[in-house]
């Protein structure tokens, strides 16, 4: 049995506890929040379910004690500049950190390089929702005056997608100074965003999620070569498990001597499963 610890215990955090529960070779050994003391850790490996501006703090100290990581990061433009700061910290101290390991990116990316290996010309969309954006809904409550908020994700079709950023002030706030914090920030700067003042969030909050996958190509000379992959989900449900599954993943990679940050795309598929080698061709070759 893997030992597998979880930090932060938010919607992630205890979404990841109940698929380690449901792991057959896996237990979890502690959870652990922000504040806690990380010295004494007794696990393989970490799923850091906090905010992702904290991903990279924690991922450094936790890698320099050789302790295997798993996050959700989710910042597109950033992940290689993360996977570069880390890679190093890893290979030196002998452990494997899978970053971006959500669903998108993570597991979505995964089908966008399948399908472009299916048909390597063309062109992939990848519209979410309608849809609760947990990083976007966490980037908003960060904002001075911010006493709770939702971002919502409204696909408007080939990857073209609208925030809705329904806010809850606390007493006293500036709607506009709130407002303008939100459009500036660079989660929601590249995309149409309304912010929208509400009385109450719990009111209007879910988690429901999904993602619609188009790709048109080229297989060889032949066109029209047309994908589609449909989701609909439950958002951190499924992030916290496609974290599990990839602390299954690191631990393989580590006892393989193949240490270093990776993202989903660099991972062959059977190490995320439980199960030998051949059970898992028998099933599913």
């Amino acid at each position: 049995m893997k030992k597998i610890a979880i930090l932060g215990y938010g919607n992630i955090g205890k979404a990841a506890e109940e698929a380690i529960k449901a792991a057959p070779d896996m237990e979890l050994t502690g959870i652990y929040h922000h504040n806690d003391c990380l010295d004494c850790i007794d696990a393989d490996a970490m799923l850091i379910c906090t905010p992702t501006r904290e991903v990279q703090k924690f991922a450094t100290v936790l890698a320099a004690r050789g302790i295997c990581t798993v996050d959700s990061f989710d910042i597109h433009g950033q992940i290689w500049s993360l996977r570069t700061a880390l890679d190093p910290v890893c290979k030196t101290n002998q452990a494997v950190s899978i970053i971006s390991a959500g669903w998108d990116p993570g597991s979505d990316s995964m089908v966008r390089a399948i399908l472009m290996a299916l048909a390597p010309k063309g062109l992939t969309y990848t519209n979410f929702g309608p849809g609760r954006s947990m990083g976007h809904t966490v980037a908003a409550k960060s904002k001075p005056g911010v006493k709770n908020a939702l971002s919502m994700t409204i696909p408007l079709g080939t990857g073209i997608h609208r925030r809705m950023v329904y806010v809850e002030l606390e007493e006293g706030a500036d709607f506009k100074a709130v407002e303008a914090a939100i459009l500036a920030d660079d989660y929601f700067a590249h995309d149409e965003t309304h912010v929208i003042p509400v009385e109450s969030v719990d009111a209007l909050n879910n988690v429901a999620h999904g993602v619609n996958l188009v790709r048109n190509g080229v297989s060889g000379e032949t066109h029209n070569q047309r994908f589609e992959f449909n989701m609909t989900i439950n958002n951190p449900a499924l992030t916290g498990q496609v974290m599990v599954s990839c602390a299954r993943a690191a631990l393989r990679l580590k006892e393989r001597g193949d240490f270093g940050a990776k993202t989903m795309i660099e991972l062959a598929p059977i190490d995320l499963l439980p199960g030998t080698t051949e059970q898992l061709v028998k099933t599913l070759v």
